[in-house]
This record gives structure tokens, sequence and C-alpha cells, in this order.
């Protein structure tokens, strides 16, 4: 995952208390639907919170996004900062991390999904986040961080949200000095970002029908924001 990401691991706390922030006066919470338990729904609309791994609930979004308008809220941490914590809990140090979450790294996701986008009754809205990671000195964790563990995430403040809901918004993510037609070298550069994540954004919108093939140079795909016949 895009360094602003939020892991799989210890994201219970992070889950209610988004969902606590997201509810207003009416919703009903942990509503069944269908045969889902759906996280908040607001009249018609069903609202669920996913911190990460959408493959986990593609099936569901695409069966509920059948008869119903669903919206799938998703967080990225824009700032985040690093608790380390003893083997028993205890707070040791606080530093904030160098790492930060931008917009585009919904793309990180959604790569799992880009085929829901075009549906009439399919909307994302993502929340850029203030978060706190729980490290903790339990030996368990990966070699990367000299085995501590992601014990948790805690939402510090919600700072900015976008919504999304047809591919004509995602494809307003793509940088506007990006020539068209473009590579995903050419989308790396204009991004700053390695040519990985380009190639999964652009996987994306061109599932989505937001951008189109239009050629090749060299070996490499063209892409257009504009549907024209290709070369």
């Amino acid at each position: 995952m895009t360094g602003g990401g939020i892991g799989t691991l210890g994201e219970k706390s992070l889950h209610a208390a988004l969902k606590d922030w997201y509810a207003r006066p009416g919703d009903r919470l942990e509503a069944v639907v269908d045969g889902f338990v759906v996280d908040i729904v607001r009249g018609d609309v069903l609202i669920e919170i996913q911190v990460a791994h959408f493959a986990a609930i593609k099936r569901k979004l695409a069966i509920l996004t059948e008869n119903h308008s669903v919206r799938l809220v998703h967080p990225i941490a824009e700032r985040k900062w690093i608790i380390r914590q003893n083997a028993r809990g205890r707070q040791v140090s606080r530093r904030k991390s160098p790492r930060h979450g931008r917009i585009e790294y919904v793309f990180d996701e959604m790569v799992r999904i880009p085929a829901l986008v075009p549906h009439p009754n399919f909307s994302v809205e993502v929340l850029l986040v203030h978060a706190e990671e729980m490290w903790r000195d339990d030996g368990k964790g990966s070699w990367r961080r000299g085995g501590w563990s992601i014990a948790d995430y805690r939402l510090l403040e919600v700072t900015g949200r976008v919504l999304l809901e047809t591919p004509a918004d995602f494809r307003a993510l793509l940088p506007a000095d990006l020539p068209d037609p473009f590579t995903t070298a050419d989308l790396a550069g204009a991004l700053d970002m390695r040519r990985s994540f380009a190639q999964r954004m652009a996987y994306c919108l061109r599932n989505m029908g937001a951008i189109w093939v239009v050629g090749k140079q060299r070996n490499e795909l063209q892409y257009s924001k504009e549907r024209i016949e290709q070369c």
C-alpha cells in the first residue's frame, strides 16, 4: 500500500470512530439489509465504512447496489503520528510520520472494484483524516518495523471529504498538466509517485470508463481522457 494508506491490522477502533463521526440523528446503525449488516442506513442510502481491503466487501457492494443507493466511505491518513508502546501497552514515544496521504491513494483500493463506479447507485466518499498508529513492542510484527506490531489506529480528526459519484469525478483526479495522450510513465511523473501506482490508477480509470486506450508508444499503452478511435 502507498505511504498514506491505512492497513487492515488494528482497524477496529478507527472504523468505530468514523462510524460515530459520520452518523446523524435518525440513522440506523448496524442494520440488516438484504441479508447483509450495513454500517449506517440513512433514509434510502446505505453507507458502508471500509478502512481497507475493498476486496472483502466486493460481493456485498455489488449485490446491494442492484437495488439500493450505496455509498462507500474510505479514510486516507493525510497526517499520521506513530505511537510506540511497550509490550504492556504503555506509551513510550510519539512522532509524526513523514508520509502524507493524498486523495489519489483511493486508487490503491479501487483497483478491486473499478467496475462498480459507473453504476448510478454507487458512490465513494473519501475522508482525509489525522490519525495515530499504535506500534507495540511485542516481537510479533513485521521485520521492517523491527518486530513491532501495529496494535491499533486512533482517529484524531477529519480534515476533509471528497465525494466521487461518477467516472468523471475520478478522472478529475488526474493531474491538470498531464499530456493527452499519456502513458503511465507520464502519469507517474506528473503525480511524483511510483510507476506501479500510476499503473493501478490507469487500470482503475480504464475499467471505470473514465479514460481510453488510444495507441502505443513503443511498448507502452497510450491513454486519453477523450474517447477516440484507437491508432
